[in-house]
Order: structure tokens, then C-alpha cells, then sequence
């Protein structure tokens, strides 16, 4: 099982157990399949929650804090955050380190709508590996970006129930919403 490290090990701004972080990532990575150790660096000062790969050697992951708190109770720490947050960005990283999945490299910028469609191909295996996981939800992100359309839905199912997919997989998911009638909606 690989070992995680958080940063930092107390937190002053949040009420958050970094033995928690710990055991749930740990779990996690264990269950996604990565062999290699990872550093989370956990930024309290913002109430934002993005998840970034910072570094794949060695493996760093930094997370705004408000990825990790709890909705209902501010500055609270909350497990399923953790996972939602963990389950898409430890995924990922594993794909990173696949030569063979073909990912862009980190730093590279990946538009929101590729973004969501490998968000969504990460979601749905972490929902697969017993995680409580909503689905109406992320399929909802993922029509923001690639349109209402019965197209877009074919192509979230795809890569929601995928298995063993690549970049090219996501890239061709995306190709296929934009090219459909009334179809990718671009960022503005």
C-alpha cells in the first residue's frame, strides 16, 4: 500500500485530523491501484476546492482546503469530501503515470471540457469501487460542457462505465459531443 503524507501535519484555520486525510488517501490509493508514495499538501487558507497534480516525481498532489470541508459545517472536516475530491485526483495521477493512458503532461492545460470528461471517467471508477459517488451530479457537470443532448449522454455513460480507457478515449468523447447538434457548449 503506498504511504501518503499530509501537509501540514496540524492545521490552525480548519478542524481538520490529518490522520484522517491520511487514512482515507491511504485506503484510497491502495484500492485505485497506485504503488508509488504521494505528498498531499493541504492549502487551509482558501475555502476554494480544487485538486491539482503538482509533481509525478515524486508524486504531489495539492488540494485547496475547502476540497476537503464539510457543506453543512464550515471548516469541518468531511470523509466524503475526501474521497470525492481524492477518488478523481488519485486517479488521475494514476493515468498520469501510465505512459500507456497518454495523458497531457502536468502544467499542460486541459480545457474545462476535457477536464470534465476525465473527471467523469475518474468518478465513475471510484464509484465502482464502493464509494458513494453521485452521478446525477457529475453527469449534470458534464452537460454544462458538452451540452443537454442524448449524445453527450451516451458519451458520459461511456466514460463513466468505462474501464481500461486512454486519453485518445476522452479526446474522441469530447470530439463526438462538439461535432453533435447544439453540442460542447464552449467556456466563455
Amino acid at each position: 500500500m503506498p504511504k501518503v503524507v499530509v501537509a501540514p501535519q496540524q492545521f490552525h484555520l480548519v478542524d481538520y485530523d490529518p490522520a484522517v486525510i491520511t487514512a482515507v488517501a491511504e485506503k484510497l490509493a491502495g484500492e485505485i491501484g497506485l504503488t508509488a508514495d504521494v505528498t498531499l499538501q493541504v492549502d487551509e487558507s482558501t475555502p476554494f476546492g480544487r485538486g491539482t497534480i503538482e509533481s509525478l516525481d515524486p508524486p504531489v498532489v495539492k488540494i485547496e482546503g475547502g476540497a476537503f470541508e464539510n457543506p453543512k459545517r464550515p471548516k469541518a472536516l468531511s470523509e466524503h469530501s475526501v474521497v470525492e475530491t481524492l477518488g478523481r485526483v488519485l486517479h488521475q495521477l494514476k493515468d498520469r503515470l501510465d505512459p500507456a493512458f497518454g495523458a497531457p503532461p502536468v502544467g499542460e492545460a486541459v480545457d474545462q471540457m476535457h477536464q470534465t470528461a476525465w473527471d467523469a471517467y475518474a468518478m465513475g471508477r471510484t464509484a465502482r469501487l464502493g464509494y458513494e459517488i453521485s452521478r446525477p451530479r457529475r453527469q449534470y457537470h458534464f452537460r454544462n460542457r458538452h451540452g443537454f443532448t442524448d449524445v453527450a449522454d451516451a458519451a458520459f455513460d461511456r466514460l463513466w462505465q468505462g474501464t481500461g480507457l486512454t486519453w485518445a478515449d476522452v479526446e474522441a468523447a469530447c470530439a463526438e459531443t462538439a461535432a453533435s447538434p447544439a453540442g460542447a457548449v464552449p467556456l466563455a
